[in-house]
């Protein structure tokens, strides 16, 4: 049977994430690999995640055990409710919140609701990869605004809504990390963001706000997040996971917005697959009632603090002259800018010879049109790693400058 005149539209857009390939390559365990976005697993509460799944199965086996609600469990819901006024002072009903399977299900969600093939949106130059691959499957025509070390720049962002505008092309949303971003860790400052907010609703669009590390901050003060600084307009729709502060394995994140869009998505996750696991919602609401979230991710902060330190101090150490990177006040990735003349993709192959591994920066591109550049995690390597590490990508770099 030959299939390949029967593939839709949907599969001959799609492309395999760079990332996930790469990670089937580096998977040997001489080669140390700062690709992934990978949460440190000694960090995991294993403990106490375990007791909760017993409890929870044992104290609540229909609820547990039975399909649940599209909308969310009850249960949780209220407690995300409590989180998000005590941690970012939103306030929001129930009915503005959706339980989905983490941030990636969101990002499907949100392409599927509002991209045509065809229709633009904006992201900042470089953006998440993972965004892009839901936009381009969806047929979105993909629009990079140029960013600097505070995120996309308001003045380019103008002129790509305008350029939009005069073709008669509307924007469908502006997407964007706000905090840390993935993949470069940088901050969107306050001021900034409510100078972008005024762009957005000048051209009648809105910010798909994507905020997975939000709360994984190292210093300085954390800025309102664009939700926040809406006032309850309906001009942002935010994304929010558990997958970096709580366990990654559960699949599990919300997303806040107007109650009449999050009345879309409910319809439209009917039909992909029906809730997300009432089991894994009851267990992690049941460890919100308990408190103990802001301390696991102050434990957290600390030991990534610590990882960071310790890139940024090699890197200053190892690497020759004309390298840059930047300094996230948080999250878990720094970007790493080599000279225009290196291609980061033909260094990878050298670097994966040398036991090191990365992810290039081009894909990061919604043009894939920038090649000099990679970025680094650092929550998932051990210290020695992160200093071996670093001192095999420095001598490969040297070997090809």
């Amino acid at each position: 049977m030959n299939y390949n005149d029967l593939y839709s539209h949907v599969v001959r857009r799609s492309k395999a994430s760079a990332i996930r390939e790469l990670l089937k390559i580096i998977a040997q365990p001489d080669i140390i690999s700062f690709a992934g976005g990978l949460p440190d697993p000694a960090l995991f509460p294993v403990e106490e995640v375990a007791r909760l799944m017993s409890q929870t199965v044992l104290e609540h086996p229909q609820a547990s055990l039975q399909y649940g609600t599209t909308e969310g469990q009850d249960a949780l819901k209220t407690e995300l409710v409590k989180l998000l006024k005590e941690t970012e002072n939103i306030t929001v009903k129930k009915e503005q919140l959706l339980v989905v399977s983490a941030s990636q299900q969101a990002l499907d969600m949100s392409a599927r609701i509002f991209v045509n093939p065809g229709d633009a949106v904006v992201t900042a130059a470089p953006t998440y990869l993972g965004a892009l691959q839901a936009f381009q499957v969806a047929g979105a025509d993909i629009i990079g605004a140029e960013s600097d070390g505070e995120g996309i720049l308001p003045a380019d962002l103008e002129k790509k809504l305008a350029t939009l505008k005069a073709q008669g092309r509307p924007c469908k949303f502006v997407y964007l990390v706000p905090d840390f971003q993935n993949p470069t860790g940088t901050t969107i400052p306050e001021k900034r963001r409510l100078e972008i907010l005024e762009i957005v609703k000048k051209y009648n669009t809105f910010i798909l706000e994507d905020s997975p590390y939000r709360q994984v901050r190292f210093e300085g003060a954390a800025p309102a997040t664009f939700f926040a600084l809406d006032k309850g307009q309906g001009n942002v729709i935010t994304l929010f996971t558990f997958s970096k502060i709580f366990v990654p394995g559960f699949r599990l994140g919300y997303i806040a917005g107007p109650e009449d869009v999050i009345r879309k998505f409910v319809i439209l996750k009917q039909a992909m697959d029906l809730c997300t696991s009432p089991t894994l919602q009851l267990i992690t609401a049941q460890y919100l009632r308990t408190g103990r979230l802001q301390a696991h991710i102050g434990h957290l902060i600390e030991v990534y603090r610590k990882k960071r330190d310790l890139m940024l101090k090699t890197l200053a150490e190892v690497m020759p002259e004309g390298i840059t990177w930047t300094h996230p006040e948080g999250g878990l990735f720094l970007w790493l800018t080599l000279p225009k003349h290196l291609n980061a993709n033909e260094l990878l192959r050298k670097a994966i010879e040398n036991k090191v591994a990365f992810v290039a920066g081009v894909d990061f591109y919604p043009q894939a049109n920038v090649h000099n550049d990679m970025r680094l995690n650092f929550s998932y390597s051990s210290h020695e790693q992160i200093v071996e590490g670093l001192k095999r990508l420095a001598q490969t770099i040297k070997e090809n400058l």
